[in-house]
């Protein structure tokens, strides 16, 4: 059996073995040590239950001495001929690769090419066996090139192991550095090129809708979800949008859109659907008295169809809620605002091979108000990880993060993040590789608390025994649409971070205040693996803020769109980024996959048209408002042998939820290649029948509302099931004005602005303190009071 270990990777060149220095002591076997008259720097190796016999004999491919183990029977384990774990190991540099070789013959084929290393903490570690040999008559030479070195390691020690009943002899080791020195980066050195900024064009076509959401398909198509488009005379004309765009042909497809998906939540399921998920139900008041109000309906847009199926009803409204695919490929879907515009406590679970929304008693409740787009991202352990970030106004209460395992009903709360009141529209990503368990969470806002967004970056590590936020590197600094620099702690809230292939994470777009404005033009790369940002990078030309989005495309561009400024118009201009990596010469090729449907737990081998270094499986992206948290990068440990590599894939569905990924390559310049799609999941994982016509003949009285009293939970979960009254504003409220639970409208009814403040005094509003921008100019008299003496028409003056 082939195994493989996750290894944190580096840009790096190759050259051949022949050229470089022969790093194994006693390569030849020709010395041999006076007590044990075993060859010097070799030992006797391996493990199990088994009879088994080493000699030092002059059947040798060079010289006069060669090793053969023999085996006569085998109940388990192995016998391997090894460098000592001592000085004799040879020495390695993380983020090098290296040319392993030895001659050998075999009277069975199970021999495997294994590989230990050295770990400056753990110790002597068992690595990866990185490739099995083909029993051989006569003498043959096999070659690897190990994984890039992993930080931590200063050592390895490797050889043949024998794990069958026959005989193996091994001779002429060689071990050489596969590194060549690379170039001079132009990149440190103040360059200033594509290949190190990378570059953005905008198209010349605009998207025929407002596309508030976007999901990338397995086909390479981008549906792009307006609804209304928050647009009041659409939604009252009933009508709704999406568009399906192809970023190769550079068209638009209109596709019929049979609800308002206006701030729904969505995810991919696991044969390549979309679940959509909720939406808004009616529009905030006029007066600011009632917020918006969320749709129970539900559908599923399949791909192969082009159309919008409905799913049985929920069991509540939901307006901006999370949306997270389960190892098993449900999806829970937690938080928003109920059909009341009270913030929903329900749960929501969506089983996969039912194909529909589970009643009350099957779907677990903990009866908890989870905020609006909840960033809930799932752990290697099957629970739910809420990072903070959230939309819109103060974080939870306590630290404002938390893990709820959603088969216990269990929430522990999670220390350490700064400012967990001011996270709205922050991003949290797993980071890369997902087997890490590292996430960071970027920027954020809440003008009601303080006037400008942030830089703050947090970091967590999930696999520690105590997980806490820890600090890390602040967000690089731009400069806004006049040229200003940014300065002191200035930094940004709508921030879009996308993971790219080579293993590093591009953040871009976003805006000084949560009131939309103030776009903020700065872009840079996250390298999980020194944890910095390169800053610098070009900007994209169109402010992306509010309601805007960015994803991974399969070729490795990123496409941006949206933007919601604060005079309520919508930049329809699609952007293309292409990161400075496809800009660094030729791009390696994925030249076969064997197979495009993946077990868990397997090995897939695949072939290349050149050196790689590393490869991944990437989830394609269902994005809106800064939130997606089913992005993640999996990583495939390769045994490579030439230009065939064989990839193995985690065994924990949790670590990669089935579906579709996008199947990536990297060359030693960071170069990735175009993706190819495969889908991963358990042999035989089906939904049941896709189009549900019973479902479009439900009429809304047959879901069960969020009024019923909950199944054995007791009076007081009772209480809370009938929803969460909103402690601060939401979409359709300015709360720069007055206190925290005040709503003062969005967008006024038509009237001369000196008359807002009569209007407001006649629905009882009183004097309010401007916190931030008087957009509404209810401060005429400029005295930090909306609404006080002075800023009345005469007749209302007090």
């Amino acid at each position: 059996m082939l195994f493989a270990a996750a290894l944190g990777l580096s840009p790096l060149g190759a050259q051949t073995a022949t050229a470089a220095t022969n790093l194994v002591k006693n390569p030849g076997l020709e010395i041999l040590d006076g007590p044990s008259q075993f060859p010097q720097c070799f030992e006797k190796s391996g493990w199990g239950d088994n009879d088994f016999t080493f000699t030092v004999t002059d059947d040798a491919h060079s010289g006069s001495r060669a090793v053969r183990i023999q085996l006569t029977r085998r109940g388990d384990g192995d016998r391997k001929t090894m460098m000592l774990e001592n000085s004799c190991a040879p020495q390695v540099i993380p983020g090098h690769q290296y040319d392993l070789s030895f001659w050998y013959r075999s009277t069975t084929p199970n021999v495997a090419f294994t590989l230990f290393r050295h770990d400056t903490v753990q110790g002597w570690v068992y690595w990866t066996d990185l490739k099995t040999l083909a029993q051989s008559a006569g003498w043959s030479r096999s070659e690897v090139r190990t994984p890039v070195i992993p930080p931590g390691t200063d050592q390895v020690t490797w050889g043949g192991a024998l794990y069958g009943v026959g005989t193996l002899t091994t001779d002429d080791y060689a071990m050489t550095d596969a590194t060549v020195p690379a170039d001079p980066d132009p990149c440190t050195t103040g360059g200033t090129g594509p290949e190190c900024k990378g570059e953005w064009t905008v198209q010349t076509t605009q998207m025929p809708v407002r596309a508030m959401h976007s999901v990338l398909l397995h086909n390479g198509k981008v549906l792009l979800i307006a609804g209304s488009g928050n647009n009041l005379d659409m939604f009252k004309a009933g009508t709704f949008k999406t568009s399906l765009y192809d970023p190769v042909a550079g068209t638009y497809t209109d596709i019929p859109t049979p609800d308002d998906f206006f701030c729904a939540g969505h995810v991919q399921l696991p044969d390549g659907r979309v679940l959509v998920v909720g939406g808004n139900k009616d529009y905030a008041a006029p007066d600011g008295s009632v917020g918006y109000k969320g749709l129970r309906t539900s559908y599923v847009f399949d791909p192969d169809q082009n159309k919008y199926i409905r799913a049985n009803d929920m069991l509540a409204g939901h307006w901006y809620p999370s949306a997270t695919e389960m190892g098993n490929g449900d999806v829970i879907s937690l938080g928003g605002l109920d059909e009341t515009s009270a913030g929903t406590v329900v749960n929501e679970h969506f089983s996969y091979a039912q194909n529909k929304w589970l009643p009350l008693g099957e779907a677990k409740q903990a009866w908890s108000f989870w905020g609006l787009y909840p960033s809930m991202i799932l752990l290697q352990d099957g629970r739910l990880f809420y990072t903070g970030s959230h939309v819109f106004g103060n974080g939870l209460p306590g630290s404002g993060a938390s893990v709820y395992d959603y088969n216990a009903g269990t929430i522990s709360e999670i220390q350490g993040l700064r400012k967990k009141d001011e996270r709205d529209q922050s991003m949290s990503v797993l980071l890369p590789p997902a087997q890490d368990q590292k996430v960071i969470t970027m920027g954020g806002g809440n003008h009601t608390v303080s006037p400008d967004a942030h830089r703050l970056v947090d970091l967590i590590d999930m696999k520690a025994a105590t997980p806490q936020y820890v600090a890390g590197p602040n967000l690089p600094q731009g400069h806004y649409k006049d040229g200003t620099p940014q300065t002191g702690d200035q930094g940004k809230v709508y921030i879009s971070a996308v993971i790219l292939p080579d293993g590093k994470v591009l953040e871009t777009g976003g805006a000084l205040h949560t009131y939309r404005e103030d776009p903020v033009f700065e872009a840079s790369l996250y390298d999980p693996a020194t944890n910095t940002f390169a800053p610098g990078l070009a900007t994209d030309p169109v402010p992306r803020t509010y309601h805007s989005s960015s994803l991974l495309l399969p070729d490795g561009r990123v496409l941006s769109v949206g933007d919601n400024p604060g005079d309520g118009s919508f930049d329809q201009r699609v952007s293309i980024y292409k990161p400075p990596y496809l800009f660094k010469g030729a791009r390696p090729q994925i030249t076969s996959v064997a197979n495009a449907t993946w077990a868990y737990g397997t090995s897939q081998r695949i072939t290349v048209d050149k050196p790689v270094v590393k490869a991944s499986l990437i989830r394609p992206a269902a994005i809106t408002h800064s939130s997606d948290p089913n992005q993640r990068y999996v990583d495939l440990p390769m045994t490579v042998d030439g230009n065939t590599i064989d990839l193995s894939l985690t065994s924990n569905p949790n670590l990669a939820p089935p579906g579709w990924y996008m199947l990536s390559v990297v060359d030693a310049n960071g170069v990735p290649s175009v993706s190819k799609w495969v889908r991963i999941g358990a042999s035989g994982q089906v939904a049941a029948a896709r189009v549900q016509a019973f479902a479009d003949e439900l009429p809304e009285s047959t879901t069960q509302s969020t009024e019923s009293t909950p199944q054995n939970t007791g009076s007081s979960a009772h209480e809370h099931h009938q929803g969460m009254k909103m402690p601060e504003g939401y979409d359709g409220c300015d709360h720069a004005y007055g206190k925290i639970n005040q709503c003062v409208p969005w967008t006024f009814p038509k009237m001369p602005r000196a008359q807002r403040c009569d209007w407001l005094k006649e629905k009882g509003y009183g004097r309010m303190e401007v916190h931030g921008r008087d957009r509404h100019h209810l401060d005429r008299n400029k005295d930090g009071i909306a609404c006080g003496k002075g800023d009345f028409t005469g007749e209302n003056q007090h």
